[in-house]
Formats: structure tokens, C-alpha cells, sequence
């Protein structure tokens, strides 16, 4: 039988739950009020937070600096591009790992983790020679796969994760009417797996559109990301807070925006895979 929850708890974990929340969610708060601010406000000690006179000079001083259009193009081509490539070759490499296995699945599985332990500058000599050398260099295209391998990883995992719960009888009575494997993997199993196809693409869209290390090393102007552009905003003179806060605040609010139309699905995604 359900364990009773009396009022007082349920107080007590909603104050909890949104106590962390807030807690979480602070860092971003306090950047989209700075961008707001003037930069004399913005360094002011003790911290102003909300008795402050508001402002969107930031904003009219970022948007005549730079194409932020251009910028978010970009970030939406290299993030876009990324993951959706991850997702068709981690589809097939799961698919296999979770329902024909062999002997050394575990350990290949094991191996691709591994890979994520290694520094990303321990290989950005010979991946930055590799680009020079194909003249792709400074391209969306070349970002499109280096985070796409750097990502595969996590996106195989994940998906082998939700294969596995998957009962094998349904495809084996896909096979019995006659299903070839290309239809058994599009219209059996991936619409099963639709809420965790959708978790691995929301997960892995955000840390592709985050990712700053490979995007500021192998770009310049052309294929630049919303990361270079907020980067753009520390020079040697110093940090100008508000500015690149303002520019902080228009490159996350796509993915604020994002988060808020895909919450349905990463929940029910989640709750698919914690379930099973």
C-alpha cells in the first residue's frame, strides 16, 4: 500500500524542491538583472539586486557591436547539426549493442565513456593541423562533426539505456511478420523510444550550443557560436559586466526558450527510463 504523506511534508518538500530550484536557477537570475544594469551598477559594492534604474543601453550596445543574428545562426547550425547527426549513428550502434549484443559490448560501451575522460586539449594540436590541412578551419560544417564525436558517447549511452528497456518479444514479432531491419528500426522501435530519443537530443542540443572550448579554437569570424560572441565581451581593458551580461542573456534565452516548449517530453522521457 501507498505510504500516507501527511500536509506538513508535503509543505516541506515543496519549499524544499523549490528552495533548489531557485537556489540553481540564481546564477542565471542574477545575469539577466545585470544586463539590465548600467556597468557602474553592475560592480557596485555591496551588490544591488533589484533597486536599481533599468536600462537597455547593454542591449542597444551589443546588438550595434555585433551580427547577433549571424552568431545564433551559427550556434543554431553547429548545435542543430551535431545532434542530429549524433542521433542517425548512435540509432543503428545502439540499436545493435542493446538487442545483438556480443561478448565485448560491455567493454566497447565501457571504452566509449572512457574517452570522455580525456582532456579536450590533450587533442586539439592535431584535430587544430587536421582542420588546416582539409582547409576546414573556421567552417560549421568541421564543428558539426568534431561535436558530434565528442558528444557520440553520451548520446550511444543514453539511448542503449532506453533501448534495454524495450521488451526484445516486440521485435521478434516484428521479424515473424516479415519487418527487414530498416523498418524494424524506424517505425518499431524508434517510436517506442520517441521520450528517450527526445531526452538525448534536448541533453545533447544544450551541450553542443554550450560548448566554448572547440568553438573558440577553431573559429574566428565565419562559423563563430554564441560562445564566441559572449567571449567577444572580455577583452584587456577589462570585463565589462553589464555588456556581457546582456550578451550572456541573448545567447541562453533560445535555450530558455527551448526548455520551456521541451519540458513535456525530457519529463516524460525521464519518467520513461526511471520506470522501466
Amino acid at each position: 500500500m501507498a505510504r500516507a504523506v501527511t500536509q506538513q511534508r508535503k509543505i516541506i518538500n515543496t519549499t524544499a524542491a523549490w528552495g533548489i530550484g531557485l537556489l540553481i536557477f540564481f546564477p542565471i537570475l542574477w545575469t539577466i538583472l545585470t544586463s539590465f544594469k548600467t556597468e557602474a551598477t553592475a560592480i557596485a559594492d555591496p551588490p544591488v539586486f533589484l533597486a536599481f534604474d533599468w536600462t537597455l543601453e547593454n542591449y542597444s550596445a551589443v546588438m550595434e557591436r555585433s551580427n547577433y543574428a549571424r552568431f545564433l545562426w551559427n550556434s543554431i547550425i553547429i548545435a542543430g547539426g551535431s545532434t542530429i547527426l549524433g542521433i542517425i549513428v548512435a540509432v543503428p550502434a545502439a540499436w545493435s549493442m542493446a538487442f545483438v549484443p556480443s561478448k565485448r559490448t560491455k567493454d566497447i560501451l565501457l571504452w566509449m565513456l572512457s574517452t570522455k575522460m580525456l582532456p579536450a586539449v590533450g587533442v586539439l594540436y592535431p584535430i587544430y593541423l587536421i582542420c588546416i590541412k582539409l582547409g576546414v578551419l573556421d567552417s560549421r560544417g568541421a564543428l558539426v562533426i568534431i561535436l558530434m564525436l565528442m558528444n557520440l558517447p553520451i548520446i550511444v549511452w543514453m539511448l542503449y539505456t532506453y533501448f534495454k528497456e524495450i521488451p526484445g518479444e516486440i521485435l521478434e514479432a516484428a521479424r515473424m511478420d516479415g519487418a527487414t531491419l530498416k523498418e524494424e528500426i524506424l517505425y518499431i522501435l524508434t517510436p517506442m523510444a520517441i521520450p528517450g530519443i527526445a531526452s538525448t537530443l534536448l541533453l545533447n542540443f544544450i551541450l553542443a550550443w554550450n560548448e566554448a572550448f572547440w568553438t573558440l579554437n577553431l573559429t574566428a569570424a565565419k562559423a563563430a557560436p554564441l560562445t564566441a560572441f559572449i567571449a567577444s565581451y572580455s577583452s584587456p581593458e577589462g570585463l565589462f559586466f553589464a555588456k556581457l551580461s546582456a550578451a550572456s542573456t541573448m545567447a541562453i534565452a533560445p535555450i530558455l526558450i527551448l526548455g520551456w516548449f521541451s519540458q513535456k517530453q525530457l519529463v516524460s522521457g525521464l519518467t520513461f527510463g526511471a520506470v522501466k
